[in-house]
């Protein structure tokens, strides 16, 4: 399967850049959708204030789905990838 990857960063109060990867099967380019799962991993987080738009998130790049995305891909419909300042 192949899925897209969003690239996301999103300023936190404390100034911070949290960077993370939204990543949805490559079918599905709604914006909303995708911008909805990045509001719903930030709340998960106590950052349910921060925005999310396409300034903040923008499509990066297409590839082959790996398997430790595979389990959240099938039951949430996409994968949120940390990279900094997540936690």
């Amino acid at each position: 399967m192949e899925v897209a990857v969003w690239d996301t960063y999103v300023t936190k109060k404390d100034g911070k850049t949290m960077h993370f990867d939204i990543i949805v099967p490559s079918n599905n380019k709604d914006t909303n959708i995708i911008f909805n799962y990045g509001k719903e991993y930030l709340r998960t987080k106590g950052l349910e204030n921060l925005e999310i738009s396409s300034k903040e998130c923008v499509f990066c790049h297409i590839e082959i789905l790996k398997p430790e995305c595979e389990d959240a891909i099938h039951k949430k419909g996409y994968f949120i990838y940390e990279m900094e300042n997540c936690n």
